[in-house]
């Protein structure tokens, strides 16, 4: 028996096993192959299990919340089902059922890198972006949220992208929530076009409550992704709704959503997958910055206040009037009168005056030398 098998290059065991099954089942069954599935399987997911995870999907989607895996999961848990599959599994229910697709493109959550402030208050998120009302009308949704704790901080509702609207709701965050120290947002020039050379409405408002304007680098919306990803929540949630008819009733199903996003929806993005209302409550906020002390001043009829730009350069009427490279992010008053145009630094120096060129101008120099020519290099 021994050089049978090694002849055949089989086991012994294996030849006695294939023998008894020969006499017992006969020798065409004892050939053929067996499943090596167990025969029992205590940790399998039951039918009524895997209807329960479909049918919890189902209600989040109808609700317009999220209905992913891990959302599916912490719903579960929360009505207290049991079991409650893992994330995996029920993935695989999903795909299974037909309820969800593979995305292999899609990269792992391991591979994301995010930034996250150290505590509450410490800086504020702004964006705007646009809805449609009944009637193909659009209106403007306001929303800032708390960069640490993803709160919602605030939104509001307006019929454009103005600087009023800006700052309506950053009026109201600051009454519920108190003093940001950073308020970050795009180069909107309702939000913060302070790299167009312009002091915007909101950043003269902010910075006289001590809060420091900053701003993301143009066309790269990463910077600003917390919002951009709230921005998808909430149209998830509102396609979910009645078309609103009014600004008011748009408001009121966002500030449903508000209270569902701060209080009853897990956060994946904060560690635990705990809700932003305790992401919020768990680390204290930071100190609210001391506003610098300016006295208050109504530009009169002429008068406009302006930034430099980083060219050197004050944009009016359609035109560059060079000033100067060295005074690049200085506060400048631009003067109209009507026959010249004055720029004055907030000294009251006069840096720059020009007559009001030609129609048709778009760049008039300040008129002074750059400097020295360079020798011309001769062989």
């Amino acid at each position: 028996m021994t050089t049978f098998c090694l002849e055949h290059e089989i086991a012994r065991k294996t030849f006695y096993a294939i023998r008894k099954r020969a006499r017992l089942e006969g020798q065409a069954a004892a050939l053929e192959p067996r499943t090596r599935r167990p025969t029992a399987s205590p940790n399998r997911i039951s039918d009524e299990v895997k209807a329960q995870a479909v049918g919890v999907r189902a209600a989040l989607e109808q609700s317009g919340l999220d209905h992913g895996p891990i959302s599916v999961h912490e719903k579960m848990r929360f009505l207290r089902m049991e079991p409650v599959p893992a994330v995996s599994s029920l993935a695989r229910i999903f795909r299974d059922a037909g309820v969800a697709r593979l995305e292999p493109r899609k990269k792992p959550r391991a591979s994301y890198r995010r930034f996250v402030y150290p505590a509450p208050n410490a800086c504020w998120q702004l964006d705007g972006t646009e809805y449609v009302l009944t009637g193909g009308r659009k209106c403007v949704i306001f929303q800032l949220i708390d960069d640490h704790s993803r709160l919602a901080i605030a939104s509001h509702i307006a019929w454009g992208e103005t600087s009023a609207g800006a700052i309506a709701v950053v009026t109201k965050g600051i009454t519920a929530h108190g003093v940001p120290q950073r308020l970050l947002s795009d180069n909107g020039a309702a939000l913060n076009p302070s790299r167009r050379g312009v002091l915007g409405q909101l950043v003269a408002y902010v910075t006289s409550l001590g809060v420091e304007p900053i701003t993301g680098k143009p066309y790269k919306p990463t910077t600003q992704g917390k919002n951009e990803r709230f921005h998808q929540t909430l149209f998830r949630f509102l396609d979910k709704q009645p078309l609103a008819a009014s600004l008011e009733e748009l408001q009121e199903q966002v500030d449903r959503f508000d209270e569902i996003y701060n209080n009853d929806r897990p956060h994946q993005g904060l560690p635990g997958r705990i809700t932003p209302q305790q992401a919020w409550e768990a680390t204290p906020k930071v100190e609210p910055p001391r506003p610098t002390p300016r006295p208050a001043a109504i530009l009169p009829d002429g008068v406009r206040l302006t930034r430099i730009r980083d060219n050197g350069t004050v944009f009016i009427r359609g035109i560059r009037f060079q000033v100067s490279r060295t005074l690049f992010g200085t506060l400048a008053y631009l003067v109209e009168t009507g026959a010249s145009l004055m720029v004055f630094d907030d000294q009251g120096t006069l840096l720059i005056e020009h007559p009001w060129p030609a129609p048709g101008t778009k760049y008039v120099g300040s008129g002074r030398p750059h400097g020295p020519r360079r020798p011309r290099k001769t062989r």
